[in-house]
């Protein structure tokens, strides 16, 4: 762990700030954002865990463009894989699947779904016959139960990035671009404070910029 002031450790040392994220692997911003936490857990003592919502169940009742029916009729499938790697292997499976899945979206550029689920199941030593579960409807309930446990507490009115930290559930922080070393300390700093301060609702500004994954 890189090396930060003692007061800004010490109210954490015991087990770490407990971070829990909840991210859909087709959604850009919620990749920066588990770009950034992975960067907070090189300069913050966290305790992070890796949490799995759906577009797809968040908008199944609403209706959207032609464009994004499409988009999100093809987004069940790598959380359904998800899902089911993480019951046959365990949560600590999540992040680097997610984290192959997501390189591969985000940052190469891959558009084919099936091609993305395999490769990524490679890459964490998982059989391609996972791959089989992006079409199993069966796994929906436990996704459901996963999503609303993130969701609920933070309201349905947005979207993901959603994270709660040490139980304080907040949507975003969303970010364009990955902060780097201290900074993504800073403003996980920033997020904790807001985050325990139960009459806190919203901070927005206008985006003036996409992702951008570099």
């Amino acid at each position: 762990m890189a090396n930060v002031s003692d007061d800004r450790l010490e109210p954490i040392m015991a087990g770490g700030t407990r971070v829990d994220f909840w991210f859909d692997p087709m959604c850009p911003w919620a990749w920066i954002l588990s770009e950034w936490l992975r960067e907070v857990r090189e300069v913050r003592h966290i305790d992070l865990h890796w949490h799995v919502m759906s577009l797809s169940v968040l908008n199944d009742e609403e209706p959207m463009a032609q464009k994004w029916q499409a988009m999100l009729a093809r987004a069940w499938g790598p959380v359904r894989v998800l899902t089911a790697a993480r019951l046959e292997n365990g949560p600590q499976i999540i992040d680097p699947l997610y984290s192959a899945m997501g390189r591969r979206l985000h940052v190469e550029g891959a558009t084919d779904l099936d091609d993305v689920v395999v490769e990524a199941l490679g890459e964490v030593g998982l059989d391609s016959s996972l791959a089989d579960a992006g079409a199993d409807d069966s796994y929906d309930d436990e996704l459901r139960r996963s999503h609303h446990e993130g969701m609920d507490p933070v309201g349905m009115d947005v979207g993901t990035p959603v994270i709660h930290v040490d139980g304080g559930a907040l949507f975003g922080p969303v970010l364009s671009r990955v902060p780097r070393g201290e900074v993504s300390g800073d403003i996980f700093d920033a997020t904790r404070t807001l985050a325990g301060h139960s009459h806190f609702y919203e901070l927005k500004r206008t985006r003036r910029e996409a992702p951008s994954f570099s």
